[in-house]
C-alpha cells in the first residue's frame, strides 16, 4: 500500500473512529491532523499517537470558519491527500418529539460541514490532481432505526453526496468513497447493549458473524480505500458490519 508522503485531515480524530483510522494512517507513515471542539481530548490522542499526529481545534460545524481553516492547514502542511470526514452527532428522541432545532443541528454538523469542508479540500486537491476522500456513513443509511430520525437522515444525505462527489471528482483525480460501520465495540456501545437485552439480542441476531466490529476494522478499511490498492475504487459505500447489512 504506496502511501509516499502523504497529508491526510481526519475530522473527530481524538477518540472512537477517527482516532483508529488516524492510527492506521500514522502506522503507515501518513502525516494526520486530527481535528476536533475538544483541545485536551485532540492533545492526549497526539501524544499517544506520535510525531506524524498533529492537531488542529476546530468547530466543523462553524461553517463560515472553514475556508480560513483549510487555508492554514494548507499554509502549514503543504497539501491534503486525504480526508477523512467521520466528525458527527447523534440524539435519541422519539419523532415527534424532536425539534427544528435539534434537526437542523444534526443536519449542519453531519451533512453541512461535510460539504462545506471537502469543498474547501477539493480546491486543494483539484490543483494537483489527486486526492481521497472517505465519508462516514452509518447502518441507519442502510435500513431503518426508531428514534434516531435527523442522524438517518444525515447518513442517507451522505451516501448520496459520495456518490455525486465521486461522478463529478473522479474524472479530475479525486476519489470519494464511505464507509458504513456496523456495530463496533466501545465501552460505550457495550454498555449500552448490555442494559438492553432486546436490543443486544437483535443486533446479533442479525449480524451473520456474531460479533462485534473493532475499531480497528473501520481504520484497516479507511487505510485501504486512502491507499494506491484502492486507485480503481470511487463512489462505493463499504459496510464494514459483520454482515449486519444483509442480515436476516
Amino acid at each position: 500500500m504506496s502511501t509516499s508522503k502523504k497529508v491526510a485531515l481526519v475530522t473527530g480524530g481524538g477518540s472512537g473512529l477517527g482516532y483508529a483510522i488516524t492510527q492506521k494512517f500514522v502506522e503507515n507513515g501518513i502525516e494526520t491532523i486530527i481535528i476536533g471542539r475538544d483541545s485536551e481530548k485532540l492533545s492526549k490522542a497526539k501524544n499517544e499517537l506520535g510525531p506524524l499526529c498533529h492537531f488542529k481545534a476546530c468547530d466543523v460545524s462553524d461553517l463560515p470558519s472553514l475556508p480560513s481553516f483549510v487555508s492554514e492547514i494548507i499554509k502549514e502542511f503543504g497539501q491534503i491527500d486525504i480526508l477523512v470526514n467521520n466528525a458527527g452527532i447523534n440524539q435519541k428522541k422519539d419523532f415527534t418529539e424532536v425539534t427544528d432545532e435539534e434537526f437542523q443541528r444534526i443536519i449542519t454538523t453531519n451533512v453541512c460541514a461535510v460539504f462545506a469542508l471537502s469543498r474547501e479540500v477539493v480546491k486543494n486537491m483539484l490543483e494537483r490532481g489527486s486526492g481521497s476522500i472517505i465519508n462516514i456513513s452509518s447502518m441507519a443509511a442502510q435500513y431503518g432505526l426508531p428514534k434516531v430520525i435527523a442522524y438517518s437522515a444525515s447518513k442517507t444525505a451522505i451516501d448520496g453526496m459520495t456518490r455525486a462527489m465521486a461522478v463529478e471528482l473522479s474524472p479530475k483525480g479525486i476519489r470519494v468513497n464511505a464507509i458504513a460501520p456496523g456495530f463496533i465495540y466501545s465501552d460505550m456501545t457495550a454498555k449500552a447493549l448490555d442494559s438492553d437485552p432486546e436490543r443486544k439480542a437483535k443486533v446479533f441476531g442479525r449480524t451473520p458473524m456474531g460479533i462485534m466490529g473493532q475499531p480497528e476494522d473501520i481504520g484497516n478499511a479507511a487505510m485501504y480505500l486512502a491507499s494506491d490498492a484502492a486507485k480503481y475504487v470511487t463512489g462505493v459505500v463499504l459496510p464494514i458490519d459483520g454482515g449486519n447489512s444483509i442480515g436476516f
